[in-house]
C-alpha cells in the first residue's frame, strides 16, 4: 500500500511566511513618555544595538525597585518635622540655657540625618 506524501508530516513542505515564534507576547503595557524619555530610551537601544521595546524589556528584567520610605522612616521624618517646628525653640533655650543643654537633641537630629543619607538607601548605578 503507498502511502500519499501530500499528507505525511513528515514530508510537508515549507509553506513560506515567517515561522512561528517560540516565546508569544500576548500582553501589552502601554507607557507614556514625553519626547526628551522617549529620545534618552531610544539613544540607549541604539548604543546597545536593540529595538527600544527590546531594551525596554531588558532594562524592566534588570531593575531594582527600592521602596521609596520603609514605615519606620516616615516615622522617623515626622519626628524630624517636629524638630524642625520646634528649631527657633532650640536655638532660643540655646541662648538662655547654652549650647550644653541642646545638645543631645542635636545628636539625635544629627544621626537620623545620618542614617537618612546612609549608602544602603542608594542604587549603585553601573
Amino acid at each position: 500500500m503507498e502511502i500519499n506524501n501530500k499528507y505525511n508530516p513528515e514530508t510537508k513542505k515549507h509553506k513560506g511566511g515567517r515561522p512561528h515564534k517560540a516565546i508569544k507576547r500576548s500582553s501589552s503595557l502601554v507607557v507614556r513618555l514625553n519626547p526628551t524619555e522617549r529620545l534618552l530610551i531610544e539613544g540607549k537601544a541604539r548604543e546597545a544595538g536593540m529595538f527600544p521595546t527590546a531594551w525596554f524589556r531588558a532594562a524592566a528584567k534588570r531593575a531594582q525597585v527600592i521602596p521609596r520610605l520603609k514605615p519606620e522612616d516616615m516615622r522617623i521624618l515626622r519626628m524630624l518635622y517636629g524638630l524642625a517646628n520646634n528649631l527657633n525653640q532650640l536655638t532660643r533655650l540655646a541662648h538662655i540655657e547654652g549650647l550644653l543643654s541642646i545638645q543631645s537633641t542635636c545628636r539625635e537630629i544629627d544621626d537620623t540625618l545620618k542614617y537618612l543619607n546612609s549608602d544602603d538607601r542608594k542604587i549603585n548605578d553601573r
